[in-house]
């Protein structure tokens, strides 16, 4: 079935103006103006100049749920479909997080086969927060070149009291896998790091990258914006050249603690001298958000929101313009996980995964490669138990 987009305003995500979009099943045919094709059955879409943009990749969502660090009750759920369509995302990278013993690495393979068959892509990273981690086949660097949705190590947590406080030699061996499980199977092969609240901050990747062999580039550290101090931090470390992950979950709207507006953290990353490319944000949705006391003692917990990402990337939008957001959850991310231009472009042979926006950016069409998921605003493809 072919579907023509006419006369969008197409942030690819650098601005391209008034295009026709034609999509040919799964992927984008034509980008073109006054695209023309007569002959053939075609759903048509008058846009009036309304945006598209490359639909969303949120490389940080917990899709079989996360938490438990208040007891089995604090457990959260599953992420459903249409929770992350009508926020604009249409490809996720699922992960563990502080349970790597009740949760499982299969368990999350099986959640995202099922996402990926609702209508949406999605990748998984092998591990959780303590080192030695959870794996399928008993290797990261197996699990990365043996199944197929594997893409990397993560979320190995760092500088936090629920870190298995890993050794320099441990995170060097994680990376050393990861690194040579990517080259053989031509992934990503990048170790995602939860960066907590401690001290350490960045301090153990510095080092690392200062006395081995392995680039700055196989770290993607995120939580970036979790307090000011590691945020300098982190912009010292994308001047160097590393990547930055910034949490649109993580804000002071969301009572954490010290947090600096995601929005605004990017816009200081920026200011700081690191290059735009080397930023992404993502949302830890469905994860839980306990907030601590002084002695690490519960005070509170929140979820986080996987609808964040496209409320902060409306906000970062207006600070620095549509094309320069849009990458930071779109071509930045899809470069980061190694598989650009098939997603976070719209271009030629590209995944038809579109976000149309009204002109005050509110969502009212979401494509996932080709398929309408969204409608004036709302769902019309749910999950499976919705």
């Amino acid at each position: 079935m072919f579907k023509l987009l006419k006369n969008a305003h197409v942030f690819a995500p650098e601005d391209m103006g008034i295009k026709d979009i034609l999509i040919a099943g799964d992927r984008i045919a034509m980008v073109e103006k006054d695209i023309n094709i007569s002959g053939l059955a075609i759903e048509e879409y008058v846009l009036n100049g309304k945006l598209a943009l490359p639909g969303f990749i949120d490389q940080h969502v917990h899709i079989i749920g996360g938490g438990g660090e208040a007891g089995y009750t604090s457990r959260t759920p599953e992420v459903m479909l249409s929770k992350l369509t009508t926020s604009g995302i249409t490809t996720v990278a699922g992960l563990l997080g502080t349970d790597g013993t009740t949760r499982h690495v299969e368990s999350l393979l099986a959640r995202a086969r099922g996402l990926e068959a609702e209508g949406i892509s999605t990748y998984i990273y092998s591990g959780c927060y303590q080192l030695p981690t959870c794996t399928i086949t008993g290797s990261i660097r197996n699990d990365i070149i043996l199944i197929d949705k594997v893409i990397g190590a993560g979320e190995i947590a760092i500088s936090d009291h629920r870190s298995s406080q890993p050794t320099i030699d441990e995170l060097k061996r994680v990376a050393a896998e990861a690194r040579v499980g990517g080259m053989l199977s031509g992934k990503a092969g990048v170790v995602h790091l939860h960066v907590g609240n401690g001290n350490g901050m960045l301090s153990m990747l510095f080092e690392i990258v200062e006395s081995t062999e392995i680039p700055i580039t196989q770290f993607v550290p995120t939580h970036i914006n979790r307090r000011r101090e590691l945020l300098e931090d982190g912009i010292r470390w994308g001047r160097m050249g590393g990547y930055i992950d910034i949490t649109s979950g993580v804000s002071p709207k969301a009572d954490v603690d010290k947090s600096i507006k995601p929005s605004e953290a990017i816009r200081m990353c920026i200011e700081g001298g690191v290059p735009l490319e080397n930023i992404t944000m993502s949302s830890d949705g469905n994860g839980s958000m306990p907030l601590f006391n002084e002695k690490g003692e519960i005070k509170g917990l929140l979820v986080a929101d996987p609808h964040t990402l496209y409320e902060e990337f409306k906000d970062l939008a207006r600070e620095i313009g549509i094309d320069k957001a849009a990458s930071v959850v779109t071509s930045n991310v899809a470069k980061r996980l190694k598989n650009y231009p098939q997603k976070g472009y719209i271009a030629v042979g590209s995944d038809a995964d579109i976000v149309v926006m009204d002109e005050n950016m509110g969502i009212e069409m979401v494509f996932a490669k080709g398929r309408l998921m969204v409608d004036k605003g709302q769902a019309i493809i749910k999950g499976t138990f919705e």
